[in-house]
C-alpha cells in the first residue's frame, strides 16, 4: 500500500532565512544532551516506548510547536499594527520579517495534518489559514486591473466574519485570509525572476494610493483572524483540559496510526507532489507556494523538518531547548531497529536535499532537464517518496497495515 494511491489528498487547501526565526535545526539530542542542559524530556526519562508514551510524547510535540508558531504570529500582528499605524519602508520590512519567521514555525506544524485533527477535520480551520493558490485579483487591485478585489469594493464590509465566509467562494483560488493573503498585501505580486514582490509602502498611505484605509483594515483584521485560528488550534492541544489532545492520547495505536498518516501524506501527496511536482511539471510561478515573498524553500525544508521532528519525537523550541521523548524511530526500532534505522537517515536525507533547493524556487523549477535547480528539486522529490514507502514499511513493523483515511 503507498500513501500516493490509498490516501485521498485535498492539497490546494492548503528569501530569507532570518537568525531570528529559528536558529539551527540540525543539533541531535545525543550531542546536546552533552553539551547543553537545555534539553526538556516531554515524558520522563524512565518513560518505557510504548504506543501510549509515544503517543503522549507527540501530543507534547504538538502543543509546543503550535504555541511558538501562535507567538510568531503575535509578534508579525504586532509589527502589522505597527505598519498601519506608520507605513514606512522600515515598518513595511519588519511585518514582512515577522511573517517570514512565523512561517518558518507554521511549516514545521503541517505533520500535524491529513488525519482529521483540529487543524483540518470537519469544521478545521486549515483552508482559511493556508490555502493556495491565490488570485490575488480577488483581494486586491493587481497590474491590469486596477479596480479589482474586495478591498477596492466599497460595499464589502471588511470583518472578520466576512473574510472568512469570502475564502473560496465561488472558486478555491478565491483567496480572502490565511498566511498567503497576508503575504500579498505585504509583498504584492512578484514580477522579479530575481526576488520576491515589491509592494510599496505607499499603498497604505492616504492619498498615495486608492483606499488605502480598507487595505490597512483588510491586512490588520485577516491577520487578527489567522491569530484567532491558530489560538482555537493550540487550545485543542493544550494539556490538562477537555480537549481533542485528551481524546488522542487516549487512542493508543489507532492514534499512532494517525501520526504516520499524516507524515506519508504530508511526505508524499502534498509536499513531493503538489508542491513540488506540480511546479516542476509546469514550471510556472503561479503553482509555487510562497511566491509573493519567494520563500517557498524555506516553506519545504520546514515540511521536511517536521516530519523528521515526528520520527523522532523531538522539536527544537523558539528558546532553544530541545523537547525529546519517545518517538515512532523508538517504536518501530523495538521490532525492526534496521527498518528504523534506515528510516531515519532516509528523512535526514530528505531535510538535507530540501535544503540543498536554490533560491528563489521560481527560477530553480526554470529550464531544461538537466537544469542544477531541477536536478536538487527532483532529488528532494525522489527522497520523499522513498520516505513514504519506508513509513509504510515502518507502520508493519508495529503492527499497523490500514493506513488509508478519507480527508474530510
Amino acid at each position: 500500500m503507498s500513501f500516493q494511491e490509498k490516501i485521498p489528498m485535498n492539497c490546494r487547501q492548503t528569501t530569507l532565512v532570518l537568525s531570528i526565526a529559528m536558529g539551527a535545526f540540525s543539533i541531535s539530542a545525543t550531542a546536546a544532551q552533552a553539551v547543553n542542559p537545555t534539553i526538556t524530556p516531554a515524558l520522563s526519562a524512565a518513560a518505557a516506548v510504548s504506543p501510549a508514551t509515544v503517543v503522549a510524547n507527540y501530543a507534547a510535540l504538538v502543543h509546543a510547536t503550535y504555541s511558538d508558531t501562535l507567538s510568531a504570529t503575535k509578534a508579525m500582528q504586532a509589527a502589522i499594527a505597527a505598519f498601519v499605524k506608520t507605513p514606512s519602508v522600515e515598518t513595511l520590512a519588519t511585518a514582512r520579517i515577522r511573517w517570514l519567521a512565523a512561517r518558518e514555525f507554521y511549516g514545521q506544524t503541517e505533520a500535524f495534518r491529513f488525519y482529521g485533527g483540529p487543524i483540518d477535520g470537519d469544521n478545521g480551520p486549515e483552508g482559511r489559514m493556508n490555502a493556495w493558490p491565490m488570485d490575488e485579483a480577488y483581494v486586491d487591485s493587481v497590474e491590469g486591473k486596477p479596480n479589482s478585489g474586495l478591498i477596492n469594493n466599497p460595499k464589502f464590509k471588511i470583518t472578520k466574519a466576512n473574510l472568512a465566509e469570502s475564502n473560496e467562494r465561488d472558486g478555491e483560488e478565491n483567496i480572502s485570509t490565511g498566511w498567503h493573503a497576508i503575504e500579498f498585501l505585504l509583498w504584492g505580486q512578484d514580477r522579479s525572476e530575481t526576488g520576491p514582490g515589491d509592494r510599496s509602502f505607499t499603498d497604505y498611505v492616504d492619498g498615495k494610493a486608492p483606499n488605502a484605509d480598507r487595505r490597512r483594515l483588510y491586512l490588520s483584521v485577516s491577520t487578527a483572524l489567522l491569530v484567532d485560528d491558530l489560538s482555537a488550534i493550540t487550545a485543542q492541544w493544550t494539556p490538562g483540559s477537555k480537549n481533542y489532545r485528551a481524546k488522542f492520547e487516549k487512542g493508543g495505536k489507532e492514534s499512532v496510526r494517525k501520526i504516520i498518516v499524516g507524515l506519508g501524506a504530508l511526505s508524499r501527496g502534498e509536499l513531493a507532489g503538489e508542491r513540488m511536482e506540480v511546479a516542476l511539471n509546469s514550471q510556472d510561478q503561479e503553482d509555487e507556494h510562497s511566491c509573493f515573498s519567494d520563500s517557498t524553500h524555506r516553506d519545504i525544508v520546514n515540511n521536511a523538518k517536521g516530519i523528521e521532528n515526528v520520527w523522532l519525537g523531538q522539536y527544537k523550541r523558539a528558546n532553544g531547548t530541545l523537547l525529546k521523548g519517545p518517538g515512532l524511530a523508538d517504536l518501530v526500532a523495538l521490532s525492526q531497529p534496521k527498518v528504523a534505522a534506515q528510516t531515519s537517515a532516509q528523512l535526514a536525507a530528505s531535510v538535507a536535499a530540501a535544503e540543498a533547493i536554490p533560491a528563489p524556487f521560481d527560477r530553480a523549477v526554470v529550464g531544461g532537464k538537466d537544469a542544477p535547480g531541477r536536478l536538487k528539486i527532483q532529488a528532494t522529490i525522489d527522497s520523499l517518496v522513498e520516505q513514504s514507502k519506508l513509513l509504510v514499511t515502518s507502520a508493519s513493523a508495529v503492527g499497523i497495515t490500514r493506513l488509508n483515511l478519507a480527508q474530510p
